[in-house]
């Protein structure tokens, strides 16, 4: 099985160098992808060259004996690369999954309305094919009616041709028999023969004039159909009105909601202003974080510039016999001290110093060890490929790190060393002056660098709290920058739900758009075939009115030509009576 381990390796000696390498398993390969925590330590191989911290991989049978180990730098850098693919990947697919989520709302609720409306315009439709079917049902009873119409008035024609051809006949017969009459003016008499000759006359005349209750009957039945109808076709006109009236309101709503969407838009656009306003303001703080970065680090390159002069001025003055550093001390202290209590304090001094020496000796050769660690994997880095580079480059810093702290630590530390030096020698020159011994008042040429490496420091100090100062500064500009970053971040998501949200809009509004053009292509439809309904309706009205006033004028005739017939009538019977008076006689 494989496992993920850190090379430790035990401390031994003074210096804590050398020791026997061991491997702290650390995680355990479940699967190709899976990998758990593991914490067990095992003893390495004697062939085991890592440094102390190195990650390796370690396969171990199933005793828990190695097998092989070998460095983890390149498969290291593969699990991670695929763990950084992974998250990626599952990222990616969190956030379409959620727009995929978001998406199916979208179109179930879509759907819903599109059903709801699909349910009323099926509604619409149905209560239409209805309406239109009872119109074709109005129009064949008007046809039906209009026909019965033509009928009657081909009788109406038919008759009243009878009836002038009777009038004709009775006309010729009234002229025959006036001029009879005037033939026989003496007589005055008409014989039987003759009457019984005008009489069927009459009688055939009487029978030519057609009857009218009938027809009455009929123009009335048609005059209450035309009345249903005329209701009917009314129910459809204000049917109509009512969805021109709807699609108006509609019309109405749809011009208020494009006003909407204009104002959205535009807000969106004031908004979107602001918001490049803010990038730039991001854009700004970023550049002026970067100026102070740069500031920070010329200032970092000069307090250890500063460092390094004030480490080779200890230096110089380590590696010199005339040049000392000064150190201030009660030398008149020291004279009137008891002689036992000087050369007391000047041993103990002395004892002090030489603990301080070996620890200080230590610690340098605590440097050069880690000074040594550190060409040794520049060495190896020189050597490496680009897999294993990485991870070298890593632990280079870390010992470089550990070596700059040391190394600062024993600035302050030799500083102290022959600053302690100082005050042992000039103890020790006032304890042989006052023992009786002759002591030179000093040696010639000492040159005292304590003002010099006060200056050093003092300008070093200087430096640092301008430091500070920046690097506040720089946290500030952080604090300002999270604020814009998380300001610019909320706008543009914000922004770009409201460009979705107006767009949203505006399918809604080109679906609403359809919608009300599809109602007005109804209403038009539907006027476009309720008025050639209405004007055949009002042409057959209008017929029937006129074949109405015929027929009363018919009735007039008619009632005339019957008044006519009976006063013939009379006029034979008197003409008949006198006839039979005079034969009588």
């Amino acid at each position: 099985m494989l496992y993920l381990a850190e090379v430790q390796k035990q401390k031994s000696g003074f210096m804590g160098g050398g020791g026997k390498a061991e491997f702290k398993l650390i995680a355990c390969q479940r699967s190709e992808q899976s990998w758990s925590a593991y914490d067990e330590t095992i003893a390495a191989p004697d062939d085991v060259t890592y440094n102390a911290g190195a990650i390796v991989m370690v396969e171990l049978t199933g005793a828990k004996q190695v097998r092989r180990h070998f460095e983890a730098g390149r498969q290291l850098v593969s699990i991670l690369q695929n763990f950084s693919k992974l998250q990626e990947k599952s990222k990616t697919q969190e956030e379409e999954i959620e727009q995929w989520k978001q998406s199916l709302t979208y179109q179930s609720q879509e759907l819903n309305r599109r059903e709801m409306e699909m349910e009323a315009r099926q509604e619409q439709l149905q209560q239409m094919e209805e309406d239109f079917e009872r119109l074709d049902q109005q129009r064949q009873d008007i046809e039906d009616t209009r026909q019965e119409v033509e009928n009657l008035r081909e009788e109406f024609e038919r008759k009243s041709q009878e009836l002038e051809g009777a009038w004709a006949h009775l006309n010729g017969e009234v002229r025959r028999f006036e001029e009879r009459q005037a033939e026989q003016q003496q007589s005055a008499t008409l014989d039987d023969e003759k009457a019984t000759t005008l009489r069927a006359l009459l009688d055939q005349i009487s029978g030519a004039v057609a009857p009218t209750e009938s027809v009455r009957e009929q123009l009335h039945q048609s005059f209450e159909i035309l009345d249903r109808q005329q209701q009917a076709l009314q129910h459809h006109w204000q049917g109509l009105e009512g969805s021109r009236s709807s699609a108006q309101q509609r019309q109405s709503e749809l011009e208020q909601q494009a006003q909407t969407i204009r104002d959205a838009w535009q807000a969106w656009y004031d908004a979107q202003e602001n918001l490049e306003h803010l990038k730039a303001e991001l854009r700004s703080q970023q550049q002026a974080l970067s100026l102070k970065q740069d500031y920070v680090k010329a200032l970092e390159a000069q307090i250890k510039a500063q460092a390094d002069l004030h480490r080779n001025v200890c230096f110089l003055a380590d590696g010199s016999d005339s040049i000392t550093i000064g150190v201030s001390i009660d030398l008149q202290a020291l004279e009137a001290m008891p002689l036992d209590d000087l050369q007391r304090i000047t041993q103990d001094l002395e004892s002090e110093l030489e603990k301080n020496s070996k620890f200080v000796n230590s610690q340098e050769e605590e440097l050069t060890y880690k000074q040594e660690e550190i060409d040794e994997i520049q060495r190896r880095i020189d050597e490496a490929n680009d897999f294993d580079r990485l991870q070298l480059e890593n632990e280079l810093k870390d010992e470089q790190d550990g070596y700059e702290m040391l190394n600062e630590t024993l600035v302050g530390q030799r500083r102290n060393l022959r600053e302690r030096e100082a005050i042992l020698k000039q103890h020790k020159s006032i304890l042989a002056r006052r023992q009786g011994h002759a002591v030179g008042e000093g040696e010639p040429g000492e040159i005292d660098l304590k003002p010099v490496l006060n200056q050093i420091e003092a300008h070093r100090q200087a430096m640092q709290d301008e430091l500070s100062q920046v690097q506040a500064t720089i946290q500030d500009i952080h604090g300002q920058l999270e604020q814009l970053q998380t300001q610019v971040d909320q706008q543009t998501s914000h922004q770009i739900a409201q460009r979705e949200e107006v767009r949203q809009l505006e399918a809604n509004l080109s679906d609403q758009r359809a919608a009300v053009a599809e109602l007005w292509g109804k209403v038009y439809l539907y006027e476009e075939l309720l008025q050639p309904t209405q004007d055949g309706y009002d042409s057959l009205r209008q017929t029937v009115q006129s074949i109405g006033d015929l027929m009363s004028q018919f009735q007039e005739a008619s009632d005339y030509q019957l008044q006519g017939i009976t006063e013939m009538q009379q006029m034979i019977e008197q003409l008949t009576s006198q006839s039979a008076e005079l034969a009588a006689s």
